[in-house]
């Protein structure tokens, strides 16, 4: 599995408008429902999921990256969006630091291996300096999506 193979570049955001965790949730999954990967009708209930996910526990994990995932009844297909921050967002991550890219992942519930190997393949790459800091710079979504193209790359090789 390569990150081209469930995120959705015309979802990418390269600068979010929200400014706080609930608003940037909301704002990447309406941003799938407008390209068509989720029913407009369903916007509300994803959002509530990821954002009762988060109150769990948060997805930030540090280094400036937020990965909130959620699995839900009615989604088909797994699929992801990416979101960019210039001026970074509370995620309550680990580190305590602000978030400036978000990964929202959403999945089928009947396929949980698709899920984990979709997250395997979101946190190799944002282990990665050189990957983390060129995704924070990337200030157009045709950048985000040259990223992508080039870490699948650099992993089939």
């Amino acid at each position: 599995m390569k990150l081209g193979d469930f995120i959705i570049n015309d979802a990418i955001i390269p600068e979010l408008q929200s400014s706080d965790r609930d608003g940037v949730i909301r704002e990447l999954v309406q941003a799938l429902a407008d390209q068509g990967a989720i029913s407009a009708d369903e916007v509300d209930a994803v959002t509530e999921i990821a954002v009762k996910r988060e109150n769990e526990g948060s997805t930030g994990f540090g280094k400036g990256v937020a990965v909130p995932h959620v699995k839900h009844e009615t989604i088909g297909k797994l699929m992801a969006s990416i979101g960019r921050s210039s001026t970074g967002i509370d995620f309550a991550s680990l580190d305590r630091a602000p978030v400036y890219t978000v990964v929202l992942l959403i999945s089928s519930k009947e396929d949980p291996d698709a899920h984990l190997a979709a997250m395997e393949q979101i946190f190799r790459h944002l282990q990665r300096d050189n990957f983390r800091r060129f995704l924070r710079q990337a200030d157009t979504r045709e950048a985000i999506v040259d990223l992508i193209n080039e870490a699948d790359e650099m992993s089939a090789a």
